[in-house]
This record gives C-alpha cells, sequence and structure tokens, in this order.
C-alpha cells in the first residue's frame, strides 16, 4: 500500500498545489507495482490448500470484487479530486468525526498489518537466499523473527532520515516485481511444454477441509484479496496526475487486469510445477512456495539463487511505504486533534514525524512478536489475513459512502459506475469480512484487528477527554482533504 506523503503539513496555512508530475504511463506503472507488492508471494500456498488445482479461481473473483470497489473509488475520485482517499469520503458521506476516525486509523492498521507480513516474507527469502549461495545461516523461525524485527528497525531509521516517494524510482522496483513472476510464470510454462505437468489438475477441486467447492473459494477468496489491494492507494496521487478525471478511470481498471493476468499465470504455474500430494508439505515451507517452484521447475539452473533475493526487493518497496503511508498518516491525525498532538512531533533538521515513526513501528514490532509466539497459526497468513480483514472493512464503508455521495448533486462526478456497483461491492466486501471467509484458527485475526482498533480508540478517546471535546468537536478533521497529504 502506497502514500503521498510529505514531510511536513501546515493545517492553519495555504497550502501549495502538487505538481502534476504522472502520466498515464507512469500511473499505470505505479498501480501495478503497488497491486504485485507482496501478496502474490504470501498467499499463493495457502489458497491452493483451500482450493487445490482451481487456486486462479478465487484471484478471478477477488479480482470481481475489487474492481467493483474500484469503481465506487473512481466514481468518488473523479468527484472529489483531493488526497484522503477513504478518510475524505467517509467524512463527507457521513460527517462523524469518530467514524471519519475509525476508517483512517484502519488504514493506518492495516498498512502495519501490511508491513510486518512483508518483514516476515523478506525474512524468509533472505535467509533462503544466503542457504541458496552457500551462506550457512540460522534457520527456523526464531530466525526469522529476528530478521523480521531487525528489518523493521531498518525502515524506521530510513524513515526518520526522511524519505522522498519518487515515482520513477516506483517504477524500476515495479520492474523488478514483475520480472520475479515472469520467471515463474516461464518456468512454469517451460515444465508444461515439455509435458511434465498435469493440465488436468488446473480444473481440479481438492480441498485440505471437508467444505464444499463454494465456502472453500470464499475462503480462498478473502485469503486472494491480500494480493488485489493497493489500487485504492492511487487516488491519494490524484493531485500529481495529469488529467486525472480522463485518466484515472481507465488506468486503474487496466491495472487491475495486468495484475490478475500475472496472478491467474503465476497460480497455473505453481500447480503445474508442485507435484500432486506435495502441496501441502511445500505450503508448509512459509513464504517460499513462488521459491519452490523456481527450484523444482529449473533444477541445475542457478536461477534459484537469485530469485530469494528478487523477493526482497519487491517486498522490502511493499513494506518500506506502508510504513511511510502509516507514519505519515498518524501525524496528520495528531495535527487534527484527533489523536495524542505528541503523535504529531517532527525531528527538527530532517522534518520527518518521528512520534509517528515511533509509534507504529513499536505497533509492528509487538504485533510480530505476539502472532509469532500466540497465535496459533502461521505468522504471514494471519497478518496478511488481517490486512485483508481490515481493508475489506474500509472498502464495505468507501462503496456505502458513494451510495450515499450520489444525492450530493452540487458537485458533478467525471466518472458514473453502474448504479449496482456500489451496492453489490459493499456486500461482497461485508461476506468476504465475515467468519464464514476464514478457517477456524484464522479467527484470531479479528482479535489482532480489533486490539489494533482498541488501541486507536483510547487514544482518541484521551484526546478527547484532553481537550474536553471542545477542540476535537470545533476542529477535528478539519482539513481532512490533506489527511493524507
Amino acid at each position: 500500500m502506497a502514500s503521498s506523503t510529505t514531510e511536513a503539513l501546515d493545517v492553519n496555512g495555504p497550502q501549495p498545489d502538487l505538481k502534476r508530475v504522472m502520466g498515464p504511463k507512469l500511473l499505470l506503472l505505479f498501480i501495478v507495482g503497488d497491486i504485485l507488492g507482496a501478496g502474490v508471494y504470501a498467499v499463493t500456498g495457502e489458497m491452493a490448500l483451500e482450493v487445490g488445482g482451481i487456486v486462479w479461481v478465487p484471484f478471478l473473483v477477488a479480482f470481481g470484487v475489487a474492481t467493483l470497489t474500484a469503481l465506487s473509488y473512481l466514481e468518488l475520485v473523479t468527484k472529489y479530486p483531493q488526497a484522503a482517499g477513504a478518510a475524505l469520503y467517509t467524512h463527507k458521506a457521513f460527517g462523524l468525526h469518530f467514524v471519519t476516525f475509525l476508517v483512517a486509523f484502519a488504514v493506518v492498521c492495516s498498512g502495519i498489518t501490511s508491513a510486518s507480513t512483508s518483514s516476515n516474507l523478506l525474512a524468509t527469502n533472505l535467509l533462503a537466499g544466503f542457504d541458496a549461495i552457500g551462506w550457512h545461516v540460522p534457520q527456523g523461525n526464531n530466525a526469522i523473527t529476528v530478521v523480521a524485527l531487525l528489518f523493521m528497525l531498518l525502515l524506521a531509521a530510513i524513515n526518520l532520515r526522511g524519505v522522498g516517494e519518487s515515482v520513477k524510482f516506483n517504477v524500476v522496483l515495479t520492474l523488478v516485481e514483475m520480472a520475479a513472476l515472469v520467471i515463474v510464470i516461464g518456468i512454469g510454462f517451460s515444465v508444461m511444454a515439455k509435458g511434465d505437468a498435469d493440465m488436468g489438475r488446473i480444473v481440479a477441486f481438492q480441498s485440505g477441509s471437508d467444505r464444499g467447492v463454494f465456502l472453500a473459494v470464499t475462503v480462498a477468496t478473502a485469503i486472494a484479496f491480500f494480493a488485489m489491494v493497493g489500487f485504492e492507494d492511487s487516488v491519494n496521487m490524484v493531485e500529481e496526475t495529469q488529467d486525472p478525471e480522463k485518466v484515472f478511470p481507465r488506468i486503474m481498471l487496466t491495472g487491475l487486469g495486468i495484475a490478475v493476468i500475472f496472478y491467474v499465470l503465476v497460480a497455473v504455474s505453481v500447480i503445474a510445477v508442485i507435484p500432486e500430494g506435495q502441496v501441502e508439505s511445500v505450503v508448509a515451507d512459509e513464504g517460499k512456495v513462488l521459491l519452490n517452484v523456481v527450484q523444482l521447475g529449473a533444477p541445475g539452473i542457478p536461477i534459484d539463487k537469485v530469485f530469494p533475493f528478487l523477493t526482497v526487493v519487491a517486498v522490502a518497496n511493499t513494506a518500506l511505504i506502508n510504513m511511510l503511508m502509516a507514519s505519515r498518516l498518524l501525524y496528520g491525525m495528531a495535527n487534527q486533534d484527533v489523536l495524542p498532538r505528541s503523535l504529531g512531533k517532527v525531528l527538527p533538521g530532517r522534518r520527518t514525524p518521528w512520534a509517528g515513526i515511533l509509534f507504529s513501528t513499536v505497533l509492528a514490532l509487538v504485533l510480530i512478536v505476539v502472532v509469532t509466539y500466540q497465535a496459533d497459526t502461521t505468522v504471514i497468513g494471519a497478518l496478511s489475513g488481517t490486512t485483508a480483514l481490515l481493508l475489506l472493512c474500509v472498502f464495505a464503508v468507501v462503496n456505502v459512502a458513494c451510495i450515499i455521495l450520489r444525492r450530493d448533486t452540487a458537485t458533478e462526478s467525471k466518472f458514473r459506475a453502474p448504479a449496482w456497483a456500489p451496492f453489490a461491492a459493499a456486500v461482497c466486501c461485508l461476506y468476504l469480512a465475515g467468519p464464514w471467509a476464514r478457517d477456524s484458527e484464522d479467527w484470531v485475526q479479528y482479535k489482532i484487528a480489533g486490539g489494533m482498533l482498541l488501541v486507536g480508540i483510547v487514544l482518541w478517546a484521551l484526546t478527547w477527554a484532553t481537550n474536553r471535546g471542545v477542540r476535537a468537536q470545533k476542529t477535528g478533521f478539519r482539513d481532512i482533504e490533506h489527511l493524507e497529504d
């Protein structure tokens, strides 16, 4: 997840317009790179356990739900072309500061859980890469946790130093991400071309549980949704996009389409390369399913020594952007008097929001440790699932906001979703957020999400009590259009 941020926010003074540097091509690469990210590396194996060879089906269903929600975002972003995204739409639709706060803080939490997922995925593949080149470093759960924690601290240091988000740099990293997936797809199709793949498996349903096809696909779709998020972050680039009302609809939908093509081809490649009956043992090696495809499909070729490091680059960028977004959004909310003012403190000289960075980093470190040693589930599965859960709830609110804001005839939208689309999208998002879309051990996702939101609510209540509700009521989210700037 990415977000357009600046180093400081003056909520009282006039703000200069952002420079419109993004044309259609740069915006497309930004959206594709943001969606691809760490998702496909994290969830493909777990999905295969749920539905077997038809692992590509949940990706298509998740794509359908994401596209319906994207239509609502497009209608709203062309109606209100400001950079605050879901928080702005919620504020305009409901006008309730607490509801707006919950949505904004849920986005913060999703950034932290996504970054924590990426840090564990990075640690897993980094250690595997070292092992592949002959550096025999410790493996196992404890080693992965230590590396993940150290990586989060490194992100905090980079964040404190000050990172200006460069779209052109994101283009390079996006090309690296795509190259890694092209390698997987190429190996998969090479195995199929040699006749070594049982093509009948890609239409065979096989579940590790006693669920029928419908419920198994539902669970796998909820897992897959982690790989489809990211498109919503592009609305935060609207003030830096050339002719956004014309460009955004076409480019966002094209980006979603490109991403799902990659995902379907990767899913088919996984089934083609991993022998029948070995999916469970491969998936047990959490976070390395695509690496296993490379190792099994191209034995003797040293590409398996390079691939883990390509994965590291892809997920590192995702984690950094997520933590940038979380810390800047915390900073923005502190300056809007809906979180303690102390969270809005800025580092002299560097002009980076050190308090927001510290708070989000500590929350991520605690989250990684607690989930690793307390949750009765896989770390990557729990954290990626929590990210998807939080964003599904945010998307449901955005879809409802789209329905409500159609009554606002004073501002015309340059894009109009089909009348039924936001209704269907809201229902689908709420359905995928329900307990029936998760294994019983995955219900820990509700605890994680609830615990993180509770932390935010406590901070909000303390802020309200400190201000006696007076200043918060008068100035809370007073510049919501610039909350994520």
